[in-house]
């Protein structure tokens, strides 16, 4: 993502401060997110409110059950950072046979998925209002996952505040152990130096394998927001990077 505010799911940086050049939250073992503004709408509250029950499951350090959470057996994919959560509805509404747990610490995107998870009827997708890196270490099992989605993370423009980005070494490590034998990792920027990064980091990890020779064309379930048309249209490149950890 090549601006924070042009990508629904954007997090865009947090105001300068006496912390930009310290690594990503993350990496610091605090959490995994920058934490947003944003209102949420009467709306996203009501959503909260029906349809949270059903969709919402809370945080906790014991593992969490598949089976329980979805009510159904099924292969399930962790998506970070969701956004306002359109392509987290697209994609489990194109791929109905996955499961899909989605980590947002935003209210207003959490609320705002819910109220497209109840209206449009989507059953498989569970929502967790928390750090995604507690929720690896807490509440998912190493080798479980069938697949991550990290669609364009907060880019930190600046060469001074990369060590902020999400995608790193430990991160991939940890994203690689948690992914069953032939599960996924897919990526996705429209900021190239990030996209370069993302390539080489995602190159190093030892557990994955990567499915193209660099970057992969967009798989068909992830959708152009239209932010991403727009730019497109404007010449601007984004980049798809899928690696999958082989079997066994």
């Amino acid at each position: 993502m090549s601006h924070p505010s042009s990508t629904p799911n954007a997090l865009p940086p947090a105001t300068p401060s006496a912390d930009d050049d310290k690594p990503h939250p993350l990496h610091r073992r605090l959490k995994s997110f920058v934490k947003r503004g944003g209102r949420t709408t009467e709306g996203q509250a009501k959503a909260y409110e029906d349809y949270g029950p059903r969709f919402l499951v809370p945080y906790s350090e014991a593992p969490l059950d598949f089976d329980a959470a979805f009510g159904r057996h099924a292969p399930t994919v962790l998506e970070i950072g969701f956004g306002m959560g359109e392509a987290t509805a697209h994609i489990a509404t194109v791929l109905p046979e996955k499961n899909f747990l989605a980590c947002e610490v935003h209210e207003p995107g959490v609320g705002k998925l819910l109220k497209r998870c109840g209206e449009q009827g989507i059953t498989n997708i569970r929502i967790v209002a928390h750090d995604a890196v507690d929720v690896l270490d807490h509440m998912l099992l190493p080798g479980t996952l069938a697949g991550v989605h990290v669609f364009f993370p907060d880019p930190w423009h600046k060469k001074r505040h990369n060590k902020r980005r999400l995608l790193q070494t430990p991160f991939v490590r940890k994203l690689a152990e948690h992914l069953a034998p032939g599960g996924y990792l897919h990526c996705a920027t429209d900021w190239q130096p990030y996209a370069e990064q993302m390539l080489e980091v995602l190159s190093g990890e030892p557990l994955l394998r990567n499915t193209a020779t660099d970057y992969a064309p967009k798989p068909d379930y992830r959708p152009l927001t239209k932010f991403e048309n727009r730019g497109l249209k404007l010449g601007h490149g984004v980049w798809d990077l899928v690696f999958v950890k082989p079997p066994a």
